[in-house]
């Protein structure tokens, strides 16, 4: 817990820890993060019009849902799980030369992907304005859902990151989780698609955390059943990482 306050202590160095790896990483490039936006913007476009063809969609209402949810599972739950692998290891120098809270580089992680997010994020919203598909004032009702990212992120990068770092096998083992996790959470196929095999769905712990997030954000309210279930996963997934990490802790700087 000492770790944890020292690291909130110390937000703003972590803010520009993330900011900082986001300018090197578009170090010499002329449109810098822009070309996140650019490469998200294509491939929305290819993907719409041949999924929509495929699944025989209206491109009005599909396209806005299909911009949505890739840009909120490969910026926000799948980008953010496979940053917090490389949490601590990439960090292997400021660690070994600096006498700062471990947590400060999860919070680093959590700044970088914000901003990349960010980028992204204008994607669907200039879907939205070209569909006219504007969610309204129920658009509000995803903030919550957001913070609930935001500590699961936190989490996830105290959790993967000490166990990637003890464990170089484990951060491939969570891309093809991933990978498999992404054809069977609806993000390119809508859920109604299912038809009645769509209850089958709260089985899969991906979907409540999307949903409480793309819901609002497509006009809808999410059920009771789903902000519960994802409530519980968080608290669940909150607590085992803040236990392991208090175990590990002090090992952290023999493993990176």
């Amino acid at each position: 817990m000492a770790d944890l306050r020292g690291a909130l202590g110390l937000w703003r160095f972590a803010c520009a820890l993330g900011w900082l790896d986001v300018r090197l990483r578009y170090r010499g490039s002329a449109l810098g993060p822009l070309w996140i936006t650019l490469s998200s913007a294509i491939m929305v476009a290819s993907m719409g019009l041949i999924y929509g063809r495929l699944f025989h969609q209206d491109l009005a209402r599909y396209l806005p849902f299909l911009a949505l949810s890739l840009t909120l599972w490969q910026v926000g739950l799948s980008g953010i799980l496979q940053d917090a692998c490389t949490c601590f290891t990439d960090a292997e120098g400021a660690i070994r030369s600096m006498r700062t809270p471990y947590a400060v580089q999860a919070l680093r992680v959590i700044v970088r992907n914000a901003i990349v997010f960010a980028h992204n994020i204008v994607v669907p919203f200039a879907v939205f304005a070209i569909f006219h598909a504007w969610p309204g004032v129920v658009a509000l009702a995803s903030v919550p859902g957001v913070v609930v990212w935001l500590l699961d992120g936190f989490a996830a990068c105290l959790l993967l990151g000490a166990i990637c770092a003890r464990f170089r096998d484990v951060p491939p083992i969570v891309g093809s989780v991933l990978q498999i996790a992404f054809y069977v959470t609806p993000i390119i196929w809508r859920p109604e698609q299912l038809g009645h095999g769509a209850s089958w769905l709260m089985l899969n712990p991906f979907y409540p955390l999307l949903e409480i997030v793309r819901a609002p954000l497509l006009g809808a309210m999410p059920g009771a059943v789903v902000w519960g279930e994802a409530l519980a996963l968080s608290c669940v997934f909150c607590a085992v990482s803040l236990v392991a990490f208090a175990r590990v802790r002090a090992r952290l700087s023999f493993w990176v």
